[in-house]
């Protein structure tokens, strides 16, 4: 037996978890809880029962106040889902569940799954207790996706897709420079491939040439100093620099001269010391830092399907990348809202591949889809494609700072 807990969902003026417990005998149960802002101090409100067979039912807590019982037993809510979503983010049965162990979790989340569907409507509520509907049909696909159906068999290392609600950065303030990124927000679905070929990262920083000769840098120690110190502190700048030119007064003159000229002549007087002596005033050139970059990432799989229900199951993955990368429309189609985003984990058994460097929350930014990888157009009898190529693009939100490898094991990023 095994558990597992959301992070808290606020709905409303409240806070949610829900635990997800796996029983011997191939039960689920998944209790929801009223907590505090950090999950805490929980007061049980619902519980939904799921047998092996995949029929789920649900019913409620002493701790559940009547607004909550109409809220968990309405599949629009809000709370409903927050359960949904608290449901579907877990794995409680690791990261490669088999194709029953799914349909269980999905019964338990509510989300449509033809497996269960006949199932549930032959069986009879138990008293006190409310089926499980599934949410409003423009919800994103819910639980896991795995492609091919047999990939939790085969034991082979995969990459783990979640689409996660976007959480904006906010705007830095005061003079700390900003906190970072928020974390990642709830899990709206999970698409689970095979690790493709060639797959590989660059980290890159941008580094710029820079020159800054002599009187420029005197301009720019009294500008600094009288900033920093006041105006006598610029003027001792100031004496400073003429102090240390008087040293050698002939090539002090040269310069000097070649930098009125050039003023006089627009810029185009900077070659008159050049012609006239051969020599320029040192420019200092350095290389500088300028800024970090943002890492991108292109991920290319073939998709071919051996059954009709892996079929589905292709087109359900195509649906969950296009959608799930599209902005969405307030309801007054005033503004549109950013996409929602992915994170992406190379996975080793249950846990992050530390031979792999990881990657950040990321946005993605395309998606191209071949209906005719092979040249030619062919479908099965359902008219599902023979195979698709499916092409992405994703880029990170934020960029990689030394600090983000502290306490993580291998590569790191």
């Amino acid at each position: 037996m095994a558990t597992t807990t959301s992070k808290p969902s606020k709905v409303g003026s409240n806070f949610y978890t829900t635990s997800v417990t796996t029983n011997t005998d191939g039960s689920l149960k998944a209790t929801t809880s009223r907590t505090d802002a950090q999950g805490n101090s929980g007061v049980p409100v619902s519980t939904v029962n799921t047998t092996s067979a995949g029929v789920s039912t649900r019913t409620f807590e002493s701790g559940a106040t009547a607004a909550e019982t109409a809220a968990f037993n309405n599949p629009n809510s809000p709370e409903r889902q927050a359960y949904t979503q608290q449901v579907t983010s877990q794995s409680p049965f690791g990261p490669n569940p088999t194709a029953a162990d799914q349909t269980k979790l999905n019964s338990t989340a509510g989300t449509p799954n033809a497996a269960t569907g006949a199932a549930a409507s032959s069986a009879a509520a138990a008293p006190g207790s409310t089926p499980v509907t599934t949410p409003k049909s423009g919800a994103y696909p819910a639980g896991s996706f795995a492609y091919p159906a047999n990939l939790a068999q085969s034991h082979q290392d995969i990459i783990k897709f979640n689409l996660v609600e976007y959480i904006p950065g906010g705007i830095p303030g005061g003079t700390t420079g900003g906190g970072g990124r928020p974390a990642a927000g709830n899990i709206l679905g999970t698409v689970v491939l095979p690790v493709p070929n060639n797959i590989s990262d660059t980290n890159a920083v941008e580094w710029g040439s820079d020159s800054m000769n002599a009187g420029q840098a005197a301009l720019a120690a009294f500008a600094y100093k009288t900033i920093e110190g006041g105006t006598p502190a610029g003027l001792e700048s100031a004496q400073a620099s003429l102090s240390a030119a008087g040293k050698d007064e002939a090539e002090v003159k040269k310069a000097f001269n070649s930098l009125f000229t050039a003023a006089a002549m627009g810029g185009e007087g900077a070659k008159i010391l050049t012609r006239a002596s051969g020599q320029i005033i040192n420019p200092n050139l350095e290389l500088l830092f300028n800024a970090p970059t943002l890492r991108p990432f292109s991920f290319t799989f073939k998709l071919a399907a051996r059954s009709e229900p892996e079929g589905q199951t292709i087109l359900n993955i195509l649906r969950f990348f296009k959608k799930g990368m599209s902005p969405q429309r307030t309801p007054g189609n005033l503004f549109l809202k950013s996409p929602n985003t992915f994170t992406i984990q190379y996975m080793k058994g249950t846990a992050d591949n530390p031979n792999i460097g990881r990657i950040k929350e990321c946005a993605l930014q395309s998606v191209t889809t071949s209906y005719t990888p092979e040249g030619q157009y062919a479908t099965f009898s359902d008219g599902v494609m023979v195979s698709y190529s499916l092409q992405m693009t994703f880029t990170e939100l934020e960029p990689i700072f030394n600090e983000d490898y502290e306490g993580l094991p291998g590569i790191g990023y």
